[in-house]
């Protein structure tokens, strides 16, 4: 019996060890929806593109800002010139800036040492051409596990999905993307949080201001990702950086 109770008591200690010499990694939160009522957070993945500028004309024409998810070498390198400029441009317009990944991977297949450098390379190439360093990151494809988010929660960002896809990112037409703006504006949701891409033209020229118009005439105020979840969207601001030998893909 006295045998049992000390090997019962070795085994407690041994079990309490382990579990302090190895504690639970932190998740990221998961944001699919808005908090605030009466919002609509406008969201484009895939830039910087050249239809960043159109895109941003129509926000502020209708008094609202989008929030803008930023790949550092899908389409272009994010580091060119004229990315560069675009980035400047929409932050100086009052738009948002987050992660979208530097490759546009799929994140569920990666290691912990590939998802470092596709979520932090983006953050590093962002605070070096802004000064912002990004609270929020998408994943490509809206793919995420836990060590996707255990990757996240270690740069201090929040992983952000939708609740709202316009589906030009797998063909639709643009008569079927305002269809679907139609039908979610006319159940009248608290508020939206819409994923749409930089990268499409006729999205952008066609669908785009048709939406802002029929947001806006439904009451919805057209606010960033961070103002519609009442959160800050950047971790740190700063000084922009110099060009160096580093900003390159």
């Amino acid at each position: 019996m006295r045998f049992t109770l000390i090997t019962s008591l070795v085994a407690s200690v041994v079990l309490l060890q382990g579990a302090i010499a190895a504690p639970h990694n932190p998740l990221a939160q998961v944001v699919t929806k808005c908090k605030k009522n009466n919002t609509v957070a406008l969201t484009f993945d895939d830039g910087p593109y050249e239809y960043a500028y159109d895109l941003s004309k129509a926000l502020v024409a209708a008094g609202g800002k989008g929030t803008f998810f930023l790949n550092g070498n899908n389409y272009e390198c994010i580091y060119s010139d004229d990315n560069v400029k675009r980035i400047h441009y929409l932050h100086e317009q009052g738009h948002q800036l987050a992660s979208h990944t530097w490759n546009h991977k799929h994140l569920n297949t990666l290691k912990r040492h590939d998802l470092e450098f596709e979520l932090g390379s983006v953050s590093d190439a962002l605070e070096r051409i802004a000064g912002l360093r990004p609270a929020f990151m998408r994943p490509p494809f809206g793919e995420y596990n836990n060590l996707v988010r255990e990757v996240a929660a270690s740069i201090g960002e929040t992983v952000v999905i939708w609740d709202f896809d316009s589906t030009d990112s797998i063909g639709a037409t643009p008569e079927e993307s305002k269809a679907l703006y139609d039908k979610t504006i006319s159940e009248k949701p608290k508020s939206i949080l819409a994923l749409n891409h930089e990268v499409y033209r006729t999205s952008v020229q066609d669908v785009l201001p048709y939406a802002i118009s029929k947001l806006t005439e439904a009451g919805y105020e057209l606010v960033t990702l961070a103002e519609c979840l009442g959160e800050e969207p950047y971790q740190n601001v700063g000084k922009p950086g110099k060009k160096d030998g580093m900003w390159k893909c």
